[in-house]
């Protein structure tokens, strides 16, 4: 499995910074809960019990944190809105049509 080197980011702006803040906020709250849902099951497993359906439960676990994490993201985003570039592709409001072109014999 690859892993990102997160230390080689670019620097953060100011509103930036603030922003990852708000968003670590949230996941760490999130994670918090998980946490404790996690350590609740597996105290409660015997040692042959810790592999197999329980291993996929704590990656089920991981991953609603992870997406907690992202709609944390995607909500920070909505707020300040966008300021990404308009995309270059038209719309279409006029419906199109099309020629049917016939060969002369």
């Amino acid at each position: 499995m690859k892993t990102v080197d997160l230390r080689a980011q670019r620097e953060l702006s100011v509103e930036e910074e603030s922003e990852a803040q708000r968003i670590a906020d949230i996941v760490v709250g999130r994670v918090r809960a998980e946490a404790l849902e996690l350590g609740r099951m597996l105290v409660s497993k015997s040692n042959g019990e810790l592999f197999g359906e329980t291993e996929f439960h704590v990656r089920d676990v991981m991953h609603r944190v992870g997406a907690a994490a992202m709609d944390a993201a995607l909500e920070e985003r909505k707020k300040r809105g966008t300021e990404d570039r308009v995309s270059s592709v038209l719309s279409v409001d006029a419906t199109l049509t099309s020629k049917v072109m016939t060969q002369k014999s």
